[in-house]
């Protein structure tokens, strides 16, 4: 069963960090940091481990505050299932982001194009879909 999950700036910065490479717009690969989205996915409910089957495979919309949307489905960030990890970036090459470009980014290594990413992630709101 999800449930909400309000966290603040300082709630982020203070939850473990990992790194991934990813090419980004300018078609350079750089390193960014930040926090596994499957934590945060873990900490509001998700279902993940032995219960991630059937419906449970193609649950969850991630949004930014500009509005744009991505569909995630929970084997994309699932460790059982992906060697991959997709964060919810506030660093790149060692420094924060620069400034215009919101807070968060949702990085996606290993992806052709950058479509699925979130740019302005000042609020991301996840949800089931239907």
């Amino acid at each position: 069963m999800t449930r909400p999950l309000n966290l603040q700036v300082g709630d982020l910065h203070s939850m473990p960090h990992h790194e991934a490479k990813a090419t980004d717009r300018d078609s350079k690969e750089h390193q960014y940091g930040g926090i596994p989205l499957i934590d945060l996915f873990q900490q509001a409910g998700a279902t993940v481990g032995g219960d991630l089957r059937g419906a449970n495979l193609m649950k969850y919309v991630v949004k930014a505050v500009d509005g744009y949307q991505v569909l995630l489905a929970l084997p994309e960030l699932a460790p059982d299932f992906t060697s991959r990890t997709i964060l919810l970036a506030d660093r790149v090459n060692s420094s924060p982001l620069p400034t215009g470009a919101g807070l968060y980014r949702l990085i996606m290594p290993g992806e052709k194009k950058p479509a699925r990413r979130i740019w302005q992630g000042n609020v991301i709101e996840v949800r089931v879909t239907q």
